[in-house]
């Protein structure tokens, strides 16, 4: 039987990338992990990373952003409006593109992650879901159809405001909103207001119920909005922290108060799951993305 083509794919992350040369998950040829330092030096790396393992069908990318996603934008392919230094305004999809003439996918390292669950984790089957990510930031990956969910650019969700709880007037950590839920609860945001990092809380820290409160708020619009059938749940903030699953099934239960009347939503149980594939969602998404577009071709 003849294997599938090999695609080269590239978690482009805010402190350490992801190189992966796979057909999928059970067939990955070579993997590197390069740390994100300035974009000349980090882009050469992975230039020369992907130049070293030679031929292959396609290239995909799941980038830190924000991003620019519109082909007909001048400067579709960069990253746009990130608070990490140096990078505003980096080129990546296009300088990759035209690096190995291969057809190039582009988009966010949460959607990516939620391509790699779709095809083979924990939305395998399933045409419309979600990927929320809480980790470093906050982010939201959504799938309408088996495709990303694009219009005027790609979802920020992680940057709603939601409702404080009594008495908390924490300014919050992001750079741009305060107290948004990535200012809330990302990685991030937990050791700033804390002085620890989130591997460090026990399942019964009071600090949980800051966590559970503002994802849960999170979860609830998604579900009016994108209309997911399942959201899958993953990052560092999440990884190992299972008791915290049961915590934002309730959550979302209690804030949706029956509004809606659905299998998926009369299951919670299987609506809102852990990420199957761990650390590997966003490499294997960036393969996704990679065969998507040789699809494209």
């Amino acid at each position: 039987m003849t294997k599938a083509p090999l695609i080269a794919g590239l978690e482009l992350g805010g402190t350490k990338c992801i190189c992966i040369l796979a057909r999928g998950p059970d067939d990955i040829v070579a993997e590197r992990r390069i740390s994100t330092t300035t974009p000349d030096e980090t882009l050469s790396a992975i230039e020369a990373t992907f130049a070293e393992w030679g031929e292959f069908a396609a290239l995909g990318i799941a980038s830190f952003g924000p991003i620019s996603l519109d082909r007909q934008a001048a400067d579709y392919g960069f990253i746009t409006a990130t608070p990490k230094p140096g990078w505003r305004q980096t080129d990546i999809a296009r300088r990759l593109g035209k690096r190995f003439g291969r057809p190039t996918g582009f988009h966010t390292d949460v959607t990516g992650a939620a391509l790699g669950e779709g095809r083979w984790g924990a939305a395998r089957g399933l045409g419309d879901f979600a990927y929320v990510t809480v980790g470093t930031g906050v982010g939201v990956g959504m799938i309408a159809h088996g495709a990303p969910v694009d219009g005027m650019t790609h979802a920020e969700l992680g940057h709603i405001r939601p409702v404080r709880r009594d008495g908390d007037d924490w300014p919050g950590h992001c750079s741009f909103h305060g107290a948004c839920v990535e200012g809330l609860i990302s990685g991030p945001a937990i050791a700033a207001r804390l002085g620890r990092p989130a591997p460090d809380l026990a399942p019964e820290d009071p600090a949980w119920d800051e966590v559970v409160h503002t994802l849960a708020q999170l979860l609830h619009t998604l579900t009016l909005t994108g209309v997911p059938r399942r959201i899958v749940v993953g990052g560092g903030v999440m990884t190992g922290n299972q008791h915290l699953f049961p915590r934002l099934r309730d959550a979302l239960g209690e804030s949706l108060a029956g509004y809606i009347e659905t299998p998926e939503l009369a299951d919670l149980d299987n609506y809102v799951v852990p990420a199957a594939l761990g650390a590997n969602a966003g490499p294997l998404g960036a393969i996704v993305l990679g065969m998507m577009a040789l699809a494209d071709t």
